[in-house]
């Protein structure tokens, strides 16, 4: 696992380096002083990304957002003071998991594999999302060609559906391609 770590304070983030680098499946890297969380993640893509802020900063959040938009990893976020509302910005900018910590570092392994779970986990269901809203536009393509073919051949709804079959299948392409094709030929024919 390669973990990067970003905190401001040299002491706190060399003791947890150290802690994390105990274990020998775990890689830890740095950020550098005055280097975006961006450009540090699109250069390391490290497998998570562990940010402590001693006082959390509205302003840190946009390096947090843009590696969620550019390059999305499981993000901890580990900050000293409880701040609901930094916790909803926080979550929302792409933080896989935030936590409150006062004086003593807690055990941050667990931590950090359960952030990497849960990212996971949202990737998959993001990508299903993806999916269905895809199928849902390739259906609506497939009714607005069928639409087409009952109004201009008098087809009903099934054998518009089997005409669309045919031609996917003579022409080894897909239905909704070939459905594609057609609204688009209807469109310059309205025209």
């Amino acid at each position: 696992m390669n973990i990067l770590l970003a905190d401001d304070n040299a002491e706190r983030a060399t003791a947890l380096a150290l802690t994390l680098s105990a274990d020998p499946g775990v890689t830890v890297s740095r950020l550098r002083q005055g280097e975006l969380l961006s450009d540090a993640v699109a250069a390391q893509a490290p497998d998570i990304v562990l940010v402590d802020m001693a006082r959390p900063d509205r302003d840190a959040l946009e390096g947090i957002r843009q590696v969620a938009r550019d390059n999305p990893r499981p993000i901890v976020l580990f900050v000293d003071e409880d701040d609901p509302a930094f916790m909803e910005d926080a979550i929302g900018a792409g933080v896989s998991s935030y936590n409150v910590v006062g004086l003593s570092q807690p055990d941050v392994k667990p931590i950090l594999r359960a952030a990497a779970a849960l990212f996971r986990r949202h990737q998959s269901v993001a990508g299903e999302l993806r999916q269905a809203e895809k199928r849902l536009l390739e259906r609506e393509i497939i009714d607005r060609a069928k639409a087409i073919l009952i109004k201009q051949r008098k087809y009903n709804e099934p054998e518009a559906y089997k005409w669309l079959r045919r031609q996917a299948m003579c022409s080894a392409r897909r239905i909704v391609d070939i459905a594609q094709d057609l609204v688009q030929a209807h469109k310059g024919d309205a025209a």
